[in-house]
């Protein structure tokens, strides 16, 4: 399995950046574009690593916020993959900013075909989109910063991830993880019957070294996860803690992993 990292919120050397998220993932014969940032960014540090995102068969949108869904409407592709909510306008409580994507459901709907899912989607037997994921530990996804067009809180229901299975491991790829780390992992281990994690790469949205934090640490240690890659919304003090218990390493525009 292959995953490009086309954005990400800092880059290698001739790379660029943006608060954002973009992944290209290469396995089971299927090409995914995981997200695609705020901006048409991600073509272009696609193009750097030679990738053609025209032969991609799945866009998969992992929530509709700007930072991970602005950058379709500079794209053009068979199928995109999301949660039912995630078109819903939404705005931060702090100063009612819109933090929801540019073009609408119908606007997208000329650009794609769209699948809406709140169930696990299989894509391959291998490769699994989530869906809705059961909010079920006791320290995450109990607060939010937004709120809906109505006003009413927003804990953006349409956060998801993908599982990827090889030899009998999973290896999961999350965006933002506002329906937390731990939920997230929990529901692939259920969907798939596989308790085994090899990798877990993407954003955890931990933004302090506070009990949140230390109790996900706590989490993953005890999964004996093999590779714990955080990034874009895991905010430094967050990342220092994990680096001090795992020695994880930054993930950056251009790196390429191979799981």
């Amino acid at each position: 399995m292959k995953l490009s990292i086309l954005t990400e919120n800092i880059a290698q050397s001739q790379f660029e950046a943006e608060h954002g998220l973009s992944y290209y993932i290469e396995y089971d014969d299927k090409k995914i574009l995981f997200d695609t940032g705020q901006s048409d960014m991600f073509l272009r540090n696609a193009k750097k690593l030679n990738i053609n995102l025209q032969n991609t068969d799945f866009v998969v949108l992992s929530h509709g916020h700007f930072d991970h869904g602005n950058g379709l409407k500079h794209l053009i592709n068979n199928k995109l993959l999301c949660h039912n909510n995630a078109f819903i306008k939404r705005y931060r409580k702090h100063d009612n900013s819109y933090l929801g994507l540019d073009l609408s459901f119908e606007e997208l709907s000329q650009k794609f075909e769209i699948i809406k899912t709140q169930k696990p989607y299989k894509i391959t037997e291998k490769i699994i989109f989530l869906g809705q994921i059961p909010r079920i530990t006791s320290f995450e996804s109990k607060t939010t910063d937004f709120i809906d067009a109505n006003g009413n809180n927003d804990f953006v229901l349409d956060d998801s991830a993908i599982v990827a299975i090889k030899n009998d491991e999973l290896i999961i790829i999350t965006a933002c993880s506002h329906s937390g780390i731990c939920n997230i992992i929990e529901y692939a281990k259920k969907i798939t019957e596989i308790n085994k994690i090899q990798t877990v790469i993407g954003g955890f949205h931990l933004k302090h070294n506070n009990l949140q934090t230390k109790q996900t640490i706590n989490y993953f240690k005890e999964q004996n996860i093999s590779q714990i890659l955080p990034s874009h919304c895991t905010q430094f003090p967050a990342l220092v803690a994990f680096y001090n218990e795992f020695k994880i390493k930054q993930v950056k525009t251009g790196m390429i992993f191979n799981f």
